[in-house]
């Protein structure tokens, strides 16, 4: 909680960056101190926001780059040994072709797995574009859940363990629903679905 204040607004945005950049450093640990600090009244809820989504996408870009730029010539050179083939590089692509907005979206509200997103996104040459705005879309909406967590019960620790299990489990179904929803508009938009000519 100290430190978060201690280090404002600058602070948080350098612990997002490096938190999608190179260190996995955990959110809910920036996210839910900021939200008790914003509801103390020594924190300000937009600063908050806006330097934690600034934060938050600019490290999810600098990993972004070091794969586009890189990623393949590692994985060709050396992914033999992590059994990661050259066709799984195109399965890859293929996939994120097709499906890189909903992965992005979905994987950026996923614990443990957000930080990682920018890897087979960069890896498959995903449009930046596209990239920033799921990015932010994702990781905004999980920001704000923390944020008002950390507002409504910051100052308690046991009660956020409690409640964070629940949030959890929540966030989940609810990414299970997205991903169901979206594949059955993909289904009905692809040739010969309920939309397609007979």
């Amino acid at each position: 909680m100290d430190a978060v204040q201690g280090l404002g607004y600058i602070g948080l945005f350098v612990l997002m960056f490096f938190g999608n950049a190179l260190v996995p450093i955990p959110v809910e640990a920036i996210m839910i101190p900021a939200g008790y600090l914003v509801q103390q009244g020594n924190m300000n809820l937009i600063g908050v926001m806006a330097s934690a989504i600034l934060g938050d996408i600019s490290g999810s870009l600098f990993s972004y780059y070091i794969a586009y730029h890189f990623g393949r010539r590692f994985l060709f050179a050396y992914g033999k040994y992590f059994f990661f083939s050259h066709d799984k590089v195109e399965m890859l692509d293929r996939f994120f072709a097709s499906h890189g907005e909903i992965s992005v979206l979905t994987g950026r509200l996923i614990p443990g797995l957000r930080h990682f997103m920018a890897f087979p996104a960069g890896l498959s040459h995903m449009r930046v574009k596209k990239f920033v705005a799921y990015t932010g879309i994702g990781g905004g909406l999980w920001m704000s859940i923390l944020v008002l967590v950390g507002y409504l019960i910051g100052g308690n620790k046991t009660l956020v363990r409690h409640y964070m299990t629940y949030i959890e489990v929540v966030v989940i179904g609810a990414i299970i629903v997205m991903i169901m929803l979206y594949i059955r508009h993909h289904r009905k938009k692809a040739p010969g679905g309920s939309n397609g000519v007979a």
